[in-house]
């Protein structure tokens, strides 16, 4: 087998990660044919079909699953041997791939770039936001270098670093300006309106209030997929929500809303930084998460 390209692989794997020609094409920045006859070329060299295709989309036969497993394997090495070359001759991290979830982004990227392209000169960043089962996933894909989640993500692949903590505080109507904080018995009365499914703050402020989520009754089930949406659904009179620390400055100051902070012992989520264990460039990374800034009440651990 002397006709396998690293091009090949890297096509290959953007067709298995999409499910589709059009999708892979873009990803790569080639046409459609063309990712089509290496494709083909690859089934070729390999002696057996990679892909099922119908109209709609593309599958992975049992051959191609196992063949992804390798190509994934092969890629990442390739991308940590890269960056580790890059920066074994500079010293300085040349491209960081990151990810955060999205309860943290919008109050800690902004400063974080900052400080980053202050630290490293010339660094290429990559920021992707989504939810901490696909930054996972991804982190083990090779495809980001470390993400930003609430800790523990309990991953035996991954070094966990916790950064700070940071307390939930309580939104309500205007009208309670001034009154103090209920307790979790009064709290799980009210009408708790949350983040959607897959968000694990919505699994802290449940647990806080001792929710089961399969006890929510039909009126419980205003869902959000923002903190922003949950505050200014406080604001139209439709409940109450929690909010981590770090985001009231940004979430309330449109809103007519009052902010109450929980009596000990408070509500509270540790936010970290997660990386592969195998990484080479794990020194660098855990300078990086020495550099973080903590935003607005928050404690360093």
């Amino acid at each position: 087998m002397t006709n396998l390209t690293l091009k090949q692989l890297r096509y290959f794997e953007a067709l298995a990660r999409n499910g589709h020609f059009g999708r892979a094409a873009e990803d790569c920045a080639i046409s459609q044919p063309a990712l089509s006859m290496q494709i083909k070329a690859l089934e070729e060299e390999l002696g057996a079909e990679l892909f099922e295709r119908d109209r709609r989309q593309v599958r992975l036969t049992r051959f191609g699953e196992e063949i992804a497993l390798r190509a994934k394997n092969i890629l990442r090495s390739l991308d940590e041997m890269e960056d580790y070359a890059r920066t074994s001759r500079s010293g300085l991290v040349a491209r960081l791939r990151i990810g955060v979830i999205p309860t943290v982004a919008p109050y800690l990227l902004p400063s974080l770039i900052n400080d980053l392209t202050r630290l490293y000169d010339g660094l290429d960043l990559h920021v992707r936001e989504t939810l901490t089962p696909k930054l996972v996933q991804e982190l083990n894909e090779g495809r980001l270098d470390i993400a930003i989640v609430a800790l523990p993500v309990s991953e035996p692949s991954l070094t966990e670093v916790a950064l700070f903590s940071e307390s939930f505080v309580l939104v309500r109507s205007r009208e309670d300006e001034g009154k103090p904080a209920p307790n979790r018995e009064a709290l799980r009365e009210m009408r708790l309106l949350l983040l959607e499914e897959g968000h694990c703050f919505r699994e802290q402020a449940l647990s806080f209030c001792n929710k089961n989520p399969r006890s929510l009754q039909p009126r419980d089930l205003l869902d959000a997929s923002s903190l922003s949406t949950l505050v200014q659904m406080v604001d139209a009179g439709l409940g109450v929500t929690l909010i981590p620390e770090m985001a009231v400055a940004v979430e309330t100051r449109s809103a007519s809303v009052s902010v109450t902070r929980f009596k000990n012992p408070q509500p509270s989520r540790t936010i970290g930084m997660v990386w592969r264990k195998a990484n080479p460039l794990a020194k660098q990374f855990s300078q990086i998460s020495e550099a973080v800034r903590l935003p607005a009440g928050a404690h360093r651990l």
